[in-house]
């Protein structure tokens, strides 16, 4: 199969590059930084998702597409996050060869916690889903989203470095710990690859943060 995947330099965009590459399958990234992954099935273009002008042409056209490229309380987290989001998507999934796509989108989108910007982007990630979703159907594939709350990523060392950051985080997570990249990609691969079923459906991946966290009060006995 051929996997397009955006934001892939580093990160959870990487992880799922190499998971796909494990799985025999080629692979197309897009990053505004340079490539990271020596890999004969492995592809990279320098571009900006948030300017269509600047994305690829890809021929042949790739049968999943995950969409992960993404910032955080940047400036720019709604150009990047939800306009990149819908630039990628319009010019290659709607074609013959697609099977999957697959929004990388937040717990925060339904939470609300986190950056105002940024969880507007998230949010508004997951309405297009569904959009993509009905769209997607005539084509006999499918379209969802994967909502992490943590995950062990460079960009969350502020708070993973942190003691006592760490430990509040712990409190409030009932299985006491985060994703990793690679679990995660666990997931993508799943969604994408094996997943023909399940459409229109944001997927929420936290260690039960949100679900698990009872806001029931009763008096005690």
């Amino acid at each position: 199969m051929k996997v397009l995947i955006t934001g892939t330099a580093r990160g959870i965009g990487r992880a799922a590059a190499l998971k796909y590459l494990n799985e025999g399958c080629d692979v197309v990234g897009i990053d505004r930084q340079p490539g990271t992954i020596d890999h004969p099935a492995y592809t990279h273009y320098v571009a900006d998702v948030a300017d269509a002008g600047t994305l690829p042409d890809i021929d042949p056209a790739p049968e999943i597409i995950f969409i992960n490229a993404g910032v955080q309380n940047s400036g720019a987290d709604i150009d990047v996050n939800l306009r990149g989001a819908i630039n990628v998507t319009e010019k290659y999934a709607f074609q013959p060869r697609i099977r999957a796509v697959l929004f990388n989108a937040s717990a925060s989108a339904r939470s609300g916690f986190e950056f105002p910007e940024y969880v507007a982007s998230k949010a508004g990630v997951v309405g297009y889903m569904k959009n993509v979703a009905v769209r997607l159907a005539e084509y006999g594939a499918v379209a969802n989203a994967v909502s992490p709350g943590g995950v062990l990523t460079e960009s969350n060392r502020p708070v993973t470095d942190d003691p006592e950051l760490w430990a509040q985080i712990m409190a409030a997570t009932p299985l006491k710990k985060w994703l990793t990249e690679d679990e995660l990609a666990e997931w993508i691969w799943f969604l994408t690859a094996v997943n023909r079923s399940a459409s229109g459906v944001d997927v929420l991946v936290d260690n039960g943060e949100l679900a698990l966290n009872s806001t029931f009060v009763w008096p005690k006995n």
